[in-house]
């Protein structure tokens, strides 16, 4: 469990970030890329990405190894030029400690341009700028302007949480599991105690990421929790989804139950309305939200479904 620890000044210094962060959306998107959890839906995606990689992007791979990236590429600003300056101006021994804590465990060999980096050449600068700058060209630049439109829909929801609920309310639920105790917000993740001393904090929503949250925790700055918060799978420039999905999840009985949670509706409401037993309403919304098509809520004794964005385009598409 990971628990961050507020201080009474951290919960008036807490943030969501008004526009989406390219590098960090770059970053969500890279790792979701080199993830083999043998998802048919990301499949097609990450073939289709890999696809579109330049050769130019091949450096990034060696501030990975094994997994591990350096915490400098952790940048939150919300312009690429501006993030790309902000990774350059990484102080030195910043950037050599970092490469030091990846490699070492690594047991592997850094490359040259890697031994430069830490010498602060100005070369391997650049050819880390050019990766980045053609990495989000490939990802990111065709459904950069679908990221800022769901960007722009999670500040405001999360903004009407708080006035309705003030900030604890969105804490406890921006997660499964998460929850705020005695000044102590705890998440699902790797054990880890986060004390941000007066530091504040700052939200992320990622429309890439589907893992659990990412923390960002660099002295002297806000500490920062990227968290999914799309529809389980990434945007696509052509608004398409995979034909693995689609042979996965679409069958007439599916096809009418997507059609039907345009709006919320219980298990025994569906199953009404279909004409089958609960437990077949049961199989089939596990099937569809397994593949992010649809959302299930408890509330009290009912259990409630209703359409994802994923969803609601699959069906525009089928009609």
């Amino acid at each position: 469990m990971l628990r961050i620890h507020f201080t009474p000044d951290d919960f008036a210094r807490i943030n969501l970030a008004p526009r989406p962060a390219p590098l960090q959306e770059l970053n969500t998107a890279l790792m979701m890329m080199c993830r083999q959890d043998g998802d048919l839906l990301h499949g097609s995606w990450r073939r289709r990405v890999l696809r579109a990689l330049p050769k130019a992007v091949d450096p990034l791979a060696d501030l990975v190894p094994a997994g591990r990236a350096p915490s400098f590429l952790d940048v939150f600003a919300d312009s690429l030029p501006e993030a790309l300056e902000q990774v350059r101006s990484v102080p030195a021994e910043v950037v050599g400690a970092e490469l030091e804590r990846i490699y070492v465990p690594a047991r592997m060999p850094a490359p040259a341009w890697i031994h430069d980096l830490r010498r602060g050449d100005a070369e391997a600068w650049r050819l880390i700028h050019r990766a980045q700058h053609a990495a989000f060209e490939a990802l990111l630049a065709p459904v950069w302007a679908q990221v800022q439109d769901l960007h722009h829909a999670e500040f405001v929801h999360r903004a009407v949480q708080i006035a309705e609920g003030g900030i604890g309310s969105v804490l406890a639920g921006l997660l499964p599991g998460a929850r705020l105790h005695d000044g102590v917000w705890e998440l699902p993740g790797r054990p880890r105690e986060v004390h941000l001393g007066g530091r504040g904090l700052l939200l992320l929503p990622s429309f890439h990421w589907s893992g659990g949250p990412l923390l960002s925790d660099l002295p002297g700055r806000a500490v920062a929790v990227t968290y999914p918060a799309g529809s389980g799978f990434p945007p696509q420039p052509d608004g398409s989804v995979g034909p693995e999905a689609l042979a996965k999840v679409i069958g007439s009985t599916r096809a009418e139950l997507l059609d039907l949670l345009g709006e919320e509706r219980t298990t025994t409401e569906l199953a009404r309305r279909l004409c089958v037993s609960a437990a077949t309403v049961s199989a089939h919304t596990a099937a569809l939200r397994g593949a992010g098509l649809i959302s299930t809520n408890r509330s009290g004794k009912s259990v409630l479904h209703r359409r994802t964005a994923l969803g609601s385009l699959l069906l525009s598409q089928g009609k």
